[in-house]
């Protein structure tokens, strides 16, 4: 599959994105997820080809979520979408480098993305591999360590470590 052919409006594929301030497809004037999608990589400067627009509505269809790249190409091979991991992974470079992503600290052994980009921080169970969202006005940062000169601070992020109780 060519990764650069740009993706149709809807699903009878005839038609190529065009800039546009609605949401309604050029061939059917409906509501289109496809171009929804396509408008939102295009605003964060990227060109919506088929296998981006489809991992995007995977990512963006259900609100805000966490994953990791091997859980977005599980759903993507559900879905029989033809992705491969490695593009999975470039996918969620180029969208956490264009802002329509978050990259997760969590722990060395998996790397999270979180679709609220938003200033929040987290809390993390070890044990579940699952995320919960913190906002940020619930942890508060007394003092902060002298940053390097030349540098400055661009966010402070918090992750709440989880672990179940002995019982």
């Amino acid at each position: 599959m060519n990764n650069s052919k740009e993706v149709p409006d809807c699903a009878s594929g005839q038609a190529p994105y065009e800039i546009a301030t609605s949401s309604n497809c050029a061939l059917c004037k409906k509501e289109c997820p496809s171009r929804d999608v396509g408008l939102k990589l295009r605003r964060a400067g990227l060109r919506p080809t088929r296998q981006r627009v489809d991992l995007a509505r995977l990512l963006f269809a259900s609100g805000d979520r966490h994953i990791t790249a091997d859980m977005l190409h599980e759903e993507a091979v559900r879905q029989f979408l033809p992705v491969s991991l490695a593009t999975v992974y470039n996918t969620l470079q180029q969208f956490t480098n264009s802002g329509l992503l978050r990259r997760l600290a969590t722990d060395g052994h998996r790397t999270w993305f979180d679709t609220n980009v938003s200033d929040h921080h987290h809390m993390f169970c070890d044990e579940e591999s699952s995320i919960i969202d913190v906002p940020a006005d619930y942890v508060t940062v007394e003092r902060l360590p002298p940053v390097p000169e030349g540098m400055e601070i661009a966010r402070v992020e918090v992750v709440i470590r989880l672990k179940r109780r002995a019982t």
